[in-house]
């Protein structure tokens, strides 16, 4: 990774309005920090965006594989501008536009380009190469699906995660099962998505899911401690990823048959859980525009609130969704 190649480089990054790419030539990563315009959630401008930086990373951290560059381009760091979000998933209102006109080509494009985003990043671009994911808040839905498709995830004491696609009638279909199965079993993987519920890092690092928990605050350091204690010992950590990617690969065809599913499941979502959808997108955009990052308590009706359900975020999901679902009728 030349001189050159990084003050190119730098000048496409300037070009990028969602997305904050940043190169640190010294401990030879780049970092990719979330900054949508709006909600915190995967726009088909912030999956554009993120299809352009893969295709100058890639390029990027091939050109000094080939090259046998000492200080080619070897970690990529995912993390977000948004103080207690990581991300909130899919545009659910972009999903809702599309349902309700039918467009299943549409639907299935989006979330193609989210898979080809997953895969790249958790095959680490079939390179010696290791993508991290730091989140530092909540990560819902597409958002965890993001952090999983990683090689190493880190995770501050704070942070949250959750799948309540379930809540209206839908599932995670980018990649979820895939990268759960990946680090857990698929029987816990079907628990995690269909349980519907948070977890704390804590939780999820004792299931195996997130590799490092640091205290909130840290979580930047931990990631530059990360790269320079496996500095001298990279050969090994790098063939240590291509074989565990052997023993339990991830594969495109799987996450796109998934997608088809998935996309069979939107199209056929009843009038109800559409209803019930476009009631989250509003209560989440009201708290957004509120400048409450909590974005993640709209999942929760504990008492009665502004939105005509209390929304003080609880570790489980599944009571706000019957009691929502029963406020939506059939």
């Amino acid at each position: 990774m030349s001189i050159d190649h990084l003050n190119t480089t730098n000048l496409l990054a300037n070009s990028f309005g969602e997305l904050d790419v940043h190169f640190e030539p010294a401990e030879r990563s780049v970092w990719v920090r979330m900054q949508p315009q709006g909600r915190p959630c995967m726009t088909p401008s912030l999956l554009d965006e993120f299809v352009r930086a893969q295709q100058t990373i890639n390029n990027l951290a091939r050109a000094g594989h080939e090259a046998k560059d000492p200080s080619r381009l070897a970690y990529q760091v995912l993390t977000s501008g948004t103080p207690g979000v990581f991300c909130v998933g899919g545009d659910l209102r972009y999903f809702l536009t599309l349902m309700e006109r039918g467009d299943r080509e549409a639907l299935n494009a989006y979330a193609t380009r989210c898979i080809d985003v997953m895969h790249r990043s958790v095959t680490a671009y079939n390179l010696p190469f290791t993508t991290i994911a730091l989140v530092q808040g909540q990560a819902l839905g597409g958002g965890f699906e993001a952090a999983l498709a990683s090689t190493v995830l880190i995770a501050e004491e704070g942070a949250t995660f959750g799948f309540p696609e379930t809540l209206f009638g839908m599932f995670p279909g980018m990649g979820a099962l895939s990268l759960l199965t990946r680090r857990t079993s698929p029987g816990l993987a079907r628990r995690i998505i269909a349980g519907s519920r948070t977890y704390s890092s804590r939780e999820l690092y004792e299931l195996g899911v997130v590799d490092f928990v640091v205290p909130d605050g840290e979580g930047e350091r931990a990631v530059h401690d990360f790269v320079a204690e496996r500095r001298n010992r990279e050969t090994g950590f790098n063939a240590l990823e291509r074989a565990a990617a052997m023993v339990s690969p991830v594969s495109y065809r799987e996450m796109a048959d998934v997608v088809e599913v998935w996309v069979d499941n939107a199209m056929s979502l009843s009038a109800r859980n559409r209803r019930l959808m476009a009631y989250l997108v509003a209560a989440q955009e009201r708290r957004w525009e509120a400048g409450n990052p909590d974005v993640a308590a709209a999942f929760s009706p504990d008492t009665q609130g502004s939105e005509g359900w209390g929304l003080e975020s609880r570790p489980a999901y599944p009571a706000a969704g019957y009691a929502m679902a029963g406020h939506f009728g059939s």
